[in-house]
């Protein structure tokens, strides 16, 4: 059975009657400056309502299946993820270790001596002789001003800020698989496009060949078809080189060797979906970057009521309890019974050259640089989302035209051509034409990727469906414990 023991039931005992002497300031989150509407949002048609929140599996609003078999599979083989969570494991033993220090200390002593007085000693039994002892003590420092739950209280807000931290990561690694996988979706495109005008070049090329066999043209218009066909054969190879290092970088997101990874070449058929924006002041509750800074900045606070209670004096308790025998057979009788309360002990820094108030400057210096970090990280995940909304609302405006310009293209390839083959222009052309067709071709292309690359990365802004509630509370950063774990030897489960 595992237990909830946080703080230890024993340990809130023994400072109930202190709990009042708490020295340093209460936690109060800072405010950050929140805009009332996202400034690229105006004029940026949503497909969704605005009240409609991103799901958990927010790939799947692009309904690509191949695509949500590979995010299934990122947060738990991702290996970066995976030492996230083992951070994230050891943040919450170091609130427990911590918790620790709010109990006494029991030890157990067993001792054995074997001795011979001096010579003129005054003693009563002479010679060689033994003794035998044992004693259980307790030590105790009470946390009399806090320092001790003010470390609690830090190590509780780090422990809080690495869950947020690695959800940060399991959603920065979801997102850059996304992306990588419509880039070589788009490679793919490009290259399908490039084989489907190799084709054409080749026929064009074959046209020529014949016209320059009858002599109709000049050797040079035959020369000139055959290095647009190798040109855009060339091109059509090189994307190789960006296609395999975009599936290498899926396979490792994923925890795989690329080597254990082979995707099939495939259409970009996919649209940019609607991706509904909500309100900004809820931009706060739904990104754990932001959520892992104001965390770090709870620790900080505390971290300035751990350094304010070193200017108070420490009280140490302690107590024995024993047997003393110079047999063996004898110890454990009452006759041999010992015990002691002391030493009590009240220490009070006289002089340390300042070393304790420019740890209390360091404090609140630390403090002050978080809360910083954390408006920095606000302002930040405001541009990602204003630079997103202007990136797909402006290639959305981009695509309408670059579609009637590819139009356009055709239809000026397709009568170049018609020309060509009647001999009432050159070759020359015909090249002009065909260039141009290519090249409005792949920019449409290009944009299409860019319009998805943009969605998931107005996603990612977004939070990806995450939220606040999903910071552990206080009572679960410090972890479950089972009754074993206060046993003074390891257990292996």
């Amino acid at each position: 059975m595992r237990l909830r023991i946080s703080p230890p039931l024993i340990a809130s005992l023994l400072t109930l009657p202190l709990a009042a002497c708490t020295v340093g300031p209460d936690y109060v989150r800072p405010q950050a400056n929140v805009s009332e509407e996202f400034k690229e949002v105006k004029g940026w048609k949503q497909a969704q309502p605005r009240d409609t929140g991103l799901p958990g599996k927010w790939w799947e609003i692009f309904n690509d299946p191949k695509l949500n078999e590979l995010e299934e599979q990122v947060a738990a083989a991702n290996q970066s993820i995976i030492q996230a969570e083992a951070q994230y494991r050891q943040a919450q033993h170091l609130v427990q270790s911590v918790q620790s220090s709010l109990l006494p200390v029991a030890t157990l002593t067993g001792t054995f001596n074997r001795f011979r007085a001096a010579t003129g000693q005054n003693v009563a039994v002479g010679g060689v002789r033994n003794l035998f002892g044992q004693a259980v003590g307790v030590a105790w420092e009470p946390d009399l001003w806090g320092s001790v739950r003010r470390q609690v209280e830090a190590n509780t807000s780090n422990a809080q800020a690495s869950a947020a931290t690695l959800h940060a990561l399991i959603l920065s690694s979801q997102s850059a698989l996304a992306d990588s996988y419509f880039q070589m979706k788009t490679l793919d495109a490009q290259k399908a496009l490039l084989d489907e005008t190799v084709t054409a070049f080749a026929k064009i090329l074959e046209i020529t060949k014949n016209r320059y066999a009858v002599g109709v043209v000049a050797k040079a218009d035959v020369v000139q078809a055959e290095t647009q066909l190798e040109t855009v054969r060339a091109q059509s190879i090189d994307l190789g080189v960006q296609r395999a290092k975009l599936e290498h970088a899926i396979a490792v997101l994923i925890g795989k060797m690329p080597a254990e990874l082979a995707l099939a070449v495939s259409p970009l058929n996919a649209q940019p979906p609607g991706v509904p924006v909500s309100l900004p002041s809820e931009l706060l509750e739904r990104r754990p970057d932001i959520a892992a800074a104001e965390r770090k900045i709870a620790a900080a606070n505390a971290q300035i009521g751990v350094a304010k209670a070193a200017y108070f004096p420490t009280l140490n308790l302690a107590s024995t309890n024993g047997f003393q025998s110079p047999t063996a057979d004898t110890l454990f009788t009452m006759a041999r019974r010992y015990w002691s309360l002391g030493p009590a002990g009240l220490a009070l820094t006289l002089f340390d050259g300042g070393a304790k108030n420019a740890q209390y400057k360091q404090a609140i210096d630390a403090y002050d640089a978080s809360v910083a970090a954390y408006r920095q990280t606000v302002l930040t995940g405001f541009q990602e989302v204003e630079d997103n909304l202007a990136a797909l609302r402006i290639l959305d405006e981009e695509t309408q035209v670059q579609d009637k310009a590819v139009a356009a293209a055709k239809q000026a390839l397709a009568l170049t051509n018609n020309q060509y083959q009647a001999g009432t222009v050159s070759y020359i052309n015909v090249m002009t034409a065909q260039t141009a067709a290519l090249s409005n071709q792949q920019t449409a292309v290009q944009l299409l990727g860019q319009r998805l690359s943009a969605s998931v990365l107005l996603v990612k802004a977004l939070g990806g469906g995450w939220n606040e509630t999903l910071v552990p509370t206080e009572d679960e950063a410090d972890g479950d414990r089972k009754w074993t774990d206060y046993l003074i030897l390891p257990v292996v489960e």
